[in-house]
């Protein structure tokens, strides 16, 4: 499927499903690279990687390419079009075929996983800023209990874009993105190891690179 196909079914899934999908175009290739960055570090040995929300599968060529010998890949999707399209990919598509046999496709939320499956370096998709303060509460713990130690999470927020949903918003919508830019600046603060700002992204968007403890 070429990238006109793509932003073709994304926006049929965004207007269908905006709340998971999030955003009305996929991850342009330099906001896909810089979400990969981790995953095309130095490692001693074999890693398990995981990503979440990978949509039409732009960032997950880019994380392909990054895997290292041993390395294996599981991507965690809930819409299902997106499931078959992946699934078509690793059959078809040549940025993804020679790494297709270390790649796993799961149909499923990230609260559907197995605590006992354990990570090196996550990449997340989410639209964090579309769910409930809860929910993002709930996510980020997943993400902790998921991770080995020293484990690394990347994810991506579109700039500025809780201020502006903000003053366009009534008082229990500012309330939820005030909440939830809270629950991120304590995931943040004294964890962040690096941040990206992807100015040539439609829209622009910060990509926070944040070392989690695991959990025990």
């Amino acid at each position: 499927m070429g990238r006109i196909q793509e932003c073709r079914l994304f926006w049929r899934e965004f207007r269908t499903s905006f709340r998971t999908t999030g955003a009305i175009l996929p991850s342009g290739r330099r906001l896909s690279r810089a979400l990969a960055h981790y995953v095309a570090e130095p490692a001693d040995g074999p890693r398990r990687v995981l990503e979440v929300g990978p949509g039409t599968g732009v960032a997950t060529k880019q994380i392909a390419a990054a895997l290292r010998p041993g390395d294996r890949l599981d991507l965690v999707e809930v819409n299902e079009r997106f499931v078959r399209l992946l699934k078509e990919q690793l059959q078809t598509d040549p940025a993804l075929l020679p790494q297709a046999e270390r790649i796993r496709v799961l149909h499923a939320r990230i609260e559907d996983l197995p605590r006992e499956e354990r990570y090196d370096v996550m990449v997340s998709g989410l639209p964090l800023n579309n769910f409930s303060v809860d929910e993002v509460d709930a996510i980020l713990r997943i993400f902790n209990e998921l991770a080995r130690p020293d484990a690394v999470l990347s994810f991506f927020e579109y700039i500025g874009i809780r201020r502006l949903k903000g003053a366009l918003a009534g008082r229990a919508e500012r309330e939820r993105l005030r909440g939830i830019g809270q629950l991120l600046e304590t995931l943040l603060a004294g964890r962040e190891i690096r941040r990206q700002a992807v100015w040539r992204n439609i829209p622009p968007a910060w990509v926070h690179h944040v070392k989690l403890e695991g959990a025990t």
